[in-house]
């Protein structure tokens, strides 16, 4: 092969590898998505989302003003009592990827806790992965049949998540980064621990969780589907 042959080659070589570089990178731009109540009405339920709950109650989620909030726009508030309040996201449908928040637990004499949901099949069977102000400490469940069980770090047999200062009236970052049946726990932007589980494996809803009487407000909430770097 002469070498006018060769350059065409490498031409053509490099014009698809280019081509599927920026078709991931527009996959990845298309998949990342960002929540917002930025348009929704002040007091009412937030709008491109389910309020729903896991057992019984009364669960009240509503747009709010918050001066403080991360996001410097509206938040959505839980202010009803029910066993555990649930938010889920209409739309999603992510197997592998992550869910970012920011939550403030407020107030809460039974319990005081935001969480992060994910694989969400309906309002009984998810993931969640929550952080406790009266408890500070940090736990992933999963929900199944409406009935939530701790699961064990991986690496360590028994124990219940991890100790962690949560204070009340301040916010926080809960993220998890999920991958076949591996969990990656995070809390305000540092690793917290890894779990193992193979309950629920196709893609669900994401969403927000909370406990009993706990009134929380969560913000900026981000959330992305797609295989993610770090995992074997």
């Amino acid at each position: 092969m002469n070498k006018i042959g060769r350059i065409a080659i490498a031409f053509v070589a490099l014009a698809i590898a280019s081509g599927i570089v920026f078709s991931t990178m527009e996959a990845s731009i298309v998949m990342k998505d960002k929540a917002s109540f930025a348009a929704d009405t002040i007091g009412a339920a937030p709008k491109g989302w389910t309020a729903t709950m896991t057992g019984k109650g009364n669960p009240k989620w509503s747009v709010e003003s918050e001066p403080t909030s991360p996001s410097g726009e509206k938040v959505v508030k839980q202010s009803g009592v029910a066993t555990y309040p649930l938010l889920l996201k209409e739309g999603t449908s992510i197997k592998d990827g992550f869910v970012e928040i920011r939550f403030k637990a407020i107030a809460g004499g039974e319990d005081r806790a935001g969480g992060v949901v994910w694989r969400a099949k309906d309002a009984n069977n998810y993931y969640v992965l929550r952080a406790n102000a009266l408890e500070d400490n940090v736990v992933l469940y999963k929900t199944v049949d409406g009935k939530r069980s701790a699961l064990d770090i991986a690496g360590r047999q028994g124990g219940y998540g991890v100790m962690l200062p949560v204070p009340s009236g301040q916010w926080h970052s809960l993220r998890v980064e999920f991958n076949g049946s591996r969990f990656k726990a995070y809390f305000n932007g540092k690793p917290a621990f890894e779990v193992d589980d193979r309950t629920f494996s196709v893609a669900g809803q994401i969403g927000l969780w909370t406990k009993a009487d706990s009134v929380t407000v969560f913000d900026d909430i981000s959330y992305m589907g797609g295989r993610l770097d770090g995992f074997v």
